[in-house]
């Protein structure tokens, strides 16, 4: 028997990462914020439910960016006797978000949680899901033990998940610290299941929008590589490497060792979702220019940061996740052989506002 406390819930990755943990053994105390109770309910209901067990996920409301999490002292109390495992999830994932408000979450959110794991005896682990993209505007191969502070970065998202992986790293010494930095995660291989229409669903989004067009150009000359993993993969890895003896103190790139390029993402997406295949191409800098203006962002449904990594040159090693995975069998899938689902669920939800993200 194990106890966990996870933030983030309900959160895609969270709730899936529970879906697979989820036994008659352990306990789940998950965190969430005052404004999820009633998903974070529902949610916790429906995985129950789903394996067959009651009771043991427990919801505790609080705030990761407020002192002790906004818990009361006997919650404090209770959670000090028995968490074993803490794995870190919340943040603000949205390209577009403000650095005050990623600033907020993702760096004092992690700096509370880790003030939080400093104070738990029985802690076995410590999980933090970080991302690949803290290279920031760093190119060329990047290394799993590289934590090097780039000369710029993207979005607010990057800068603020690089500073909350080094206060996390920082406690290697003193704590059992196991470090993930995902790619960009997408949705179920098998089943094309999502929980919101980012990342590589922003592409979808604008070719749903410009169906009506007898042909749509292809963007700059897609030469660089996206690397995009399925939700199951990074459950399933992370769930192995985060129980692993051999993990503690270690950084994994949680990455596609085979990513393909942006054109062949580009023209797979387009010819699974319009039976297009795209027809001459409009300069980088100019559909990134369009997607300054607002109206245009609305109307396609797509981040203008998002382009930004059509044309980074950055490629993830992945030698120590690969090495560590190995023996468990555990591999990424590739990205275009599980392209149908992943469309499939898209043409059967795009419609539901439930799934798109607002776009400003």
């Amino acid at each position: 028997m194990a106890n966990y406390f996870i933030t983030g819930f309900p959160g895609f990755i969270s709730n899936q990462l529970i879906k697979e943990m989820l036994s008659d053994n352990d306990i789940f105390y998950c965190l969430h914020v005052p404004s999820m109770k009633e998903k974070a309910a529902l949610e916790a209901s429906k995985i129950e439910k789903e394996k067959g067990v009651s009771g043991r996920i427990i919801l505790i409301e609080g705030d990761i960016t407020q002192e002790d999490l906004n818990l009361t002292f006997s919650i404090q109390e209770k959670l000090k006797g028995e968490v074993e495992y803490v794995w870190h999830l919340a943040a603000i994932y949205d390209l577009s978000v403000a650095h005050e408000a990623a600033y907020k979450v993702n760096v004092i959110g992690t700096e509370n949680i880790n003030r939080f794991c400093l104070r738990l005896p029985r802690l076995r682990r410590y999980v933090y899901f970080s991302t690949a993209f803290v290279a920031g505007d760093r190119e060329g191969k990047l290394l799993e033990s590289e934590l090097i502070r780039p000369a710029g970065f993207h979005n607010h998202y990057e800068e603020t998940k690089f500073e909350a992986e080094c206060l996390v790293d920082s406690l290697k010494e003193k704590l059992p610290v196991t470090i993930f930095r995902p790619g960009i995660v997408k949705g179920r291989s098998d089943t094309g299941e999502t929980s919101k229409f980012d990342g590589p669903y922003f592409i979808m989004n604008m070719f749903s929008r410009l169906s009506f067009l007898p042909i749509i150009p292809a963007i700059g000359d897609g030469g660089s590589f996206v690397n995009i993993v399925p939700v199951e993969f990074i459950t399933r890895a992370s769930i192995y490497l985060g129980h692993l003896s051999n993990a503690v103190g270690k950084t994994y790139h949680l990455t596609d060792p085979h990513p393909y390029k942006v054109k062949e993402i580009y023209s797979s997406i387009l010819w699974e979702l319009n039976r297009k295949k795209p027809v001459g191409s409009i300069p980088l800098r100019l559909a990134s220019a369009s997607l300054k203006l607002a109206p245009v962002r609305k109307y396609l449904k797509v981040e203008k940061e998002a382009l930004d990594y059509f044309s980074w040159n950055g490629s993830f090693d992945c030698t120590e996740a690969l090495g560590d995975l190995n023996p468990a069998g555990i591999v990424c899938t590739d990205f275009l052989e599980t392209m149908g689902s992943m469309v499939k669920f898209y043409k059967e939800n795009r419609n539901d506002p439930h799934y798109h993200v607002m776009v400003d």
